[in-house]
């Protein structure tokens, strides 16, 4: 059974740094293009950035670009957002999320089979 882990969330002041670790158990992400997703309250889930299996195709929401990076160890099985720059918008519920696929740039939810239970961020002004 495919497990995924966040970490790494908590409070933070607007223009600091956090990074959030996703650590997948029950099968080799090597074979699973990765996800973040994020929900504030009252809105819905919103796709934050993407990473192929390879980790050569990256991919953005546009909010976050210039300011969040994600990275992924296949050795370690754990794949990595970090947030710079951080903004009062940013708070919200952070998910990693996992599909088994070849492509790249997959940026809709509907798309991922396996999903974390969350990690709040929490950004204050």
């Amino acid at each position: 059974q495919v497990q995924l882990v966040e970490s790494g969330g908590g409070l933070v002041q607007a223009g600091g740094s956090l990074r959030l670790s996703c650590a997948v158990s029950g099968r080799t992400i090597r074979s699973f293009a990765m996800g973040w997703f994020r929900q504030a309250p009252g809105k819905e889930r919103e796709f934050v950035a993407t990473i192929s299996w390879s980790g050569a195709s990256l991919s953005y929401a546009d909010p976050v670009k210039g300011r969040f990076t994600i990275s992924r160890d296949n050795a370690k099985n754990t794949v990595f957002l970090q947030m710079n720059s951080l903004k009062p918008e940013d708070t919200a519920v952070y998910y990693c999320a996992a599909l088994l696929g070849s492509g790249s740039y997959y940026q809709r939810d509907h798309e991922y089979t396996y999903w974390g239970q969350g990690t709040q961020v929490t950004v204050s002004s």
